[in-house]
């Protein structure tokens, strides 16, 4: 019973997550077909953000890849990807803005971001991990093992959890600077909100698999027992 609920959770978590992915990309590529009034591109908005904010020690790059977008705090980079550097379009400026505002979190010192920062080595190692030592636990029916591999893969989820609060506030401070400093005007800032809610779902998607999994190892881990 436990190994077919919770798989079934599983398989629902991960189909939420594909809606969720395949969200944000439609969502993306239509108002990426928007060009916004100011005709700003992604690098001009964020470079905006930046400087107004008096962050000049944080460079905007252009990165390869689709939707590869991120800040590095550890370089003070904003890495923005082809269609969003170059591109005027609303969606492009959404995205820029939003990874101005990790920037100005981790400049304001951001506690979420800092613990997610913090976190993320031991995330990375318990991820790599865990599913290694849950395999074996079983093959060789060593409980010991199977409850580490557990522990480590907590370390994964909480890493999961502790990014969402940082990508919901980046969001919010995006869509706040972009109104606040007329980066967009009228109906883009809405289109600007539909675009950073369609992306926020990605993480919320991907923090409810790595919770449903974790669950689902407890929940084998127990029947063993």
């Amino acid at each position: 019973m436990y190994y077919g609920s919770g798989y079934l959770f599983l398989l629902l978590l991960m189909i939420l997550a594909f809606f969720a992915n395949m969200g944000v990309k439609s969502t993306f590529n239509k108002y990426h077909k928007v060009r916004n009034a100011r005709g700003l591109t992604g690098a001009q908005a964020a470079e905006q953000i930046l400087r107004s904010n008096g962050l000049y020690d944080v460079r905007v790059e252009r990165v390869n890849g689709y939707l590869s977008d991120h800040y590095d705090p550890r370089a003070k980079v904003i890495r923005l990807s082809e269609p969003v550097y170059d591109n005027p379009s609303v969606a492009s400026v959404s995205v820029a803005c939003h990874e101005a505002g990790h920037a100005l979190q981790h400049a304001n010192g951001y506690v979420p971001l800092s613990l997610r920062t913090a976190f993320l080595p031991v995330a990375q190692f318990g991820s790599q991990s865990a599913f290694p030592l849950i395999f074996i636990g079983f093959f060789l029916r060593f409980a010991m093992l199977i409850n580490v591999g557990i522990v480590f893969f907590s370390f994964s989820v909480i890493f999961q959890l502790l990014t969402l609060p940082v990508e919901f506030n980046a969001s919010s401070r995006a869509l706040r600077m972009m109104n606040e400093y007329g980066i967009l005007v009228d109906q883009e800032n809405s289109h600007a909100r539909k675009v950073l809610t369609a992306a926020a779902m990605t993480y919320v998607a991907a923090a409810a698999i790595a919770l449903g999994q974790l669950i689902r190892f407890v929940l084998m881990a127990s029947r063993r027992d």
